[in-house]
């Protein structure tokens, strides 16, 4: 699978489906993806969508977060998961946004993920769909279809990322991962896969055993 054909004919083919590669957490600006982005960890983006309109009202500023408590936060959040450590690591890492970066969100991956609370996986999120740096955002559906696709043999996200980084032309990088979780959903999900009707089916040894088996 891992030839600079095939991976070409991927990237078009899920272009051709999903044109609008766009992250799915609803935002206004670097700070608000940063906060959502946090709260999707164990959480759907269709929840925390449903959450930040409210929690955005409430702290409209970095200030507003940076002057809160993280119990002020946690009742906006409850729905998310693991809000107390949730709320106490975006009080934080708005604290250290506001003391150490001077209020701006940081643009490189060291800086990020000096940020509590902040990952690998956030960090690229922030790096390619802020500041438009090639980025590879290694979530569970990426993790899964990279997998089936052969362009990896690892569920560490780290790894992963890696393996993409290696065939992915840096410009389509970005984009190519907002495709792959459009993808994971619609088709390529984790318990009931569309095989038969997959339009990758070609390019997926995964998928080829599976359709056989049906």
């Amino acid at each position: 699978m891992k030839t600079t054909k095939n991976v070409a004919w991927l990237i078009a083919l899920l272009k051709a489906r999903y044109p609008d590669a766009i992250c799915s957490l609803e935002s206004r600006d670097a700070l608000q993806l940063l906060i959502a982005t946090r709260l999707s960890a164990q959480c759907t983006d269709a929840r925390v969508n449903v959450v930040t309109p409210a929690l955005f009202a409430a702290f409209p500023t970095l200030d507003a977060f940076v002057e809160a408590q993280p119990e002020d936060v946690l009742p906006y959040i409850r729905s998310c998961g693991f809000f107390n450590t949730k709320s106490k690591d975006i009080v934080a890492m708005c604290r250290m946004i506001k003391e150490t970066y001077g209020g701006r969100v940081p643009d490189t991956m060291e800086a990020l993920i000096a940020l509590p609370g902040v990952g690998r996986k956030t960090a690229n999120l922030i790096l390619g769909d802020v500041y438009g740096k090639p980025a590879v955002v290694t979530d569970t559906h990426c993790i899964r279809i990279s997998n089936r696709l052969g362009l990896c043999k690892t569920e560490d996200p780290y790894k992963v990322e890696l393996a993409l980084r290696e065939i992915l032309p840096p410009e389509e990088s970005n984009n190519f991962c907002h495709r792959l979780v459009l993808f994971g959903r619609d088709v390529c999900t984790a318990r009931a896969p569309k095989c038969t009707e997959c339009p990758l089916l070609a390019l997926c040894p995964w998928g080829k055993k599976a359709a056989g088996k049906k």
